[in-house]
């Protein structure tokens, strides 16, 4: 071989040593929820925890196998839409990120999910409470709140046993997250000894409910339960004041947000809404998540909606599983995020089995003069 050759062979090693060096500097976390649509404000609000914890990562200057390593995030937008999500996911796997933080939905979340299983990344849903997505036995597949037996099974017990309902109506938006909150709703109810008038269903991007209402109203429902989330719960709950529907109203994680009581406008009554949240802080941690809150709003001049902070603890988890096996490849550090013990500031999180989080909370919520007020966290 010449001496040309020989030279241009050595720089073309050094060369591709020197990218895998640098490539290996960079840790890219995916990120995706739905930043389009009728309920961009949960997907942004999603995005911005991510990156509050990629910039915390990468002011501490983290380490991983003994180099210094730069967080990178990469945010897809998935409508809400099970096919763009999983074109999302796709994007990403192509992209060869090290980890996944998403989806928001459980019907974007489950489809994704086995994108992600065959191609060995780990991924983290920080509000995804289908029982599905962590009942099919994916290795890479975890979620840090609590699922829908958990949220729908407390919120059937509270309408029978607390708020005493004696006819409950129920309405779901037939997504993976709405009609599966609304079943667990149902079969507690039905366990604790409730009353089931009817069941009717929409879909996620309908305006229109006085059909469904006008054929519930005859069956006198004094609760009235909606699987799906705020962007059809509010006017949905604006069509049952003008039909005289005075019922209670409940709902899972989809409904309470802050945003609702303005969706829902002067149809909202004080305490009529009833609302659970897959996450909650118990007293040891409200001083620190009320000040994460507030930075929160300084940093990206927006309000916490619902789970910018377990977006956030979902980010550090990963991080922390990565120092562990100092590795940034999946394959290495999955088994040291399937045995985590992370004390975050939405609280302690660890996996089961499955890859769901032991011991999830939810906090139980109303609405008192447009404004979402806690009611109780449960366990």
């Amino acid at each position: 071989m010449n001496k040309k050759l020989v030279s241009f062979a050595v720089a073309l090693a050094f060369g591709t040593a020197a990218g895998v060096a640098t490539a290996q500097t960079v840790v890219k976390i995916g990120h995706v929820g739905p930043l389009t649509g009728g309920i961009a404000h949960l997907g942004k609000d999603n995005e911005l925890g991510a990156k509050m914890a990629i910039e915390d990562l990468n002011a501490k200057k983290v380490k991983i196998g003994g180099q210094e390593v730069k967080f990178e995030l990469l945010s897809e937008d998935d409508a809400a839409d099970p096919k763009q999500g999983t074109a999302a996911a796709q994007k990403l796997v192509d992209a060869k990120v090290n980890g996944v933080i998403g989806h928001l939905n459980s019907g974007t979340t489950i489809p994704a999910s086995k994108l992600y299983h065959d191609a060995g990344i780990a991924q983290i849903s920080p509000s995804a409470t289908n029982p599905k997505y962590t009942l099919q036995g994916f290795k890479t597949a975890f979620r840090v709140v609590a699922n829908d037996g958990q949220l729908g099974g407390t919120l059937g017990r509270f309408a029978v046993k607390e708020s005493k309902a004696k006819s409950i109506a129920i309405i779901d938006d037939r997504t993976a997250y709405g009609q599966g909150v609304a079943d667990e709703f149902e079969k507690a109810v039905k366990a604790a000894g409730g009353k089931i008038a009817g069941r009717e269903f929409t879909n996620d991007k309908a305006t229109d409910f006085n059909a469904i209402l006008t054929k519930l109203k005859g069956k006198k429902p004094d609760l009235v339960f909606y699987g799906g989330m705020d962007a059809v719960a509010g006017p949905m709950m604006r069509q049952m004041k003008q039909l005289g529907i005075n019922a209670k109203f409940m709902g899972g994680d989809g409904i309470c947000t802050e945003e609702l009581a303005k969706l829902a406008g002067d149809s909202m009554a004080d305490n009529q809404v009833v609302c659970a949240e897959a996450g909650g802080v118990g007293k040891d941690k409200v001083a620190a998540m009320d000040k994460w809150k507030a930075d929160f709003k300084k940093r990206t001049g927006a309000d916490v909606q619902i789970y910018a902070p377990y977006v956030y603890d979902a980010v550090m988890v990963m991080a922390s599983a990565m120092q562990k096996a100092n590795s940034a490849d999946p394959a290495k550090y999955l088994p040291e995020l399937a045995k985590i013990s992370y004390d975050g500031i939405t609280g302690k999180i660890a996996f089961d089995a499955k890859g769901d989080v032991k011991d999830g909370a939810l906090t139980l919520y109303t609405y008192k003069g447009g404004k979402r007020s806690q009611m109780m966290v449960v366990k």
